[in-house]
């Protein structure tokens, strides 16, 4: 029987037709509790034919191991960072992603996380609960500077979002989108670092890479407005965390707002869980019912699409589609 393992939580929490999709294909399904290790993913390869994954660790490693049994990844998500995605075209493994199902979702998170920071709305809300009624003085985004560092799907969202709020929008992208700037009146910057230096509230939505690792470090925190309010819901390695830690102390960091870290879950002793003007939430923008039916639907249709010999929906690498002698 064709063996299909499936590791992300969101999927198999929320209900939808996904679930029905898959059992109606017959699979036996292996169900897991991600995100795996590298370790475990070693565990559980080696019989599996297909895999809907999300930030597990897919190494090399494993995918060597994998083969030639493993026949297709499914990314649930567009994140390919945790996939050793040049392996898979070296090995001639097909990986499928989920491009354009969850950018309106994550961009209400982020604003989710800014309006909470600017408001006090989390210290506030445990006053309170506790019986404390303890009121603090906020303040407004309207009018402020928002530097947005990637202008994808996700950072157009919060680009639009953000002229709503009266923002003045800057960014910066390798691929500028020079038509959806100028219909919406976002200012061009030529280097990250000139966005890091003029933004009021910084703003990420960046893949990770070596470029981009640790961009938001004790150096790079040094060069921005004293007080900024710094938005993280792309990848956690994009910021030091000890660093930021250490901002927050001094005041020159005004607020961190983060939905990924480095290293998920945390160590309860994590820097950043008891640094001031900090709210962590668990990797949830996008786990909303309504994102989670498109990213499970899109993920799962890329993966039964390969065991019917149907186009795949969005192919992350340049594997043969089906690959040759793994059918």
């Amino acid at each position: 029987m064709t063996r299909i393992l499936l590791t992300t939580t969101s999927f198999q929490d929320i209900p939808g037709p996904h679930h029905k999709m898959l059992e109606d294909s017959r699979f036996e399904i292996i169900r897991e509790r991600g995100p795996l290790s590298e370790a475990r993913m070693l565990e559980l390869v080696g019989d599996i034919d297909g895999m809907i994954c999300g930030d597990d660790a897919i190494t090399a490693a494993v995918i060597d191991k994998a083969l030639p049994r493993l026949k297709i990844i499914s990314k649930y998500g567009i994140g390919l960072d945790k996939i050793d995605v040049a392996h898979t075209e070296k090995v001639g493994l097909p990986l499928t992603f989920c491009p354009g199902v969850n950018h309106t979702t994550v961009a209400e998170h982020t604003f989710a996380l800014m309006l909470s920071l600017f408001r006090h709305l989390v210290e506030e809300a445990n006053y309170t609960r506790s019986g404390n009624w303890k009121r603090l003085s906020g303040h407004e985004i309207m009018g402020k500077t928002i530097g947005i560092v990637g202008l994808g799907r996700i950072g157009r969202e919060v680009a639009t979002r953000a002229k709503a709020f009266g923002l003045r929008v800057v960014g910066y992208d390798i691929y500028w989108p020079e038509e959806f700037a100028l219909e919406h009146g976002i200012e061009r910057f030529e280097s990250v670092g000139d966005v890091f230096k003029e933004a009021e509230i910084l703003s990420l939505h960046t893949n990770l890479s070596p470029e981009t690792e640790n961009m938001v470090c004790a150096e790079s925190i040094a060069t921005m407005k004293k007080g900024v309010v710094i938005l993280n819901c792309a990848r956690g390695e994009l910021v030091n965390s000890p660093d930021m830690a250490a901002a927050l102390e001094s005041g020159q960091v005004g607020g961190y707002g983060a939905d990924v870290l480095e290293v998920e879950p945390p160590p309860a002793d994590h820097v950043l869980l008891k640094a001031p003007n900090c709210v962590i939430t668990p990797h949830i923008g996008s786990r909303t019912h309504e994102s989670v039916q498109r990213q499970a639907g899109m993920a799962t249709r890329n993966l039964l699409n390969f065991f019917k010999n149907m186009p795949a929906e969005a192919q992350a690498n340049k594997a043969p589609w089906p690959p040759k002698g793994r059918r």
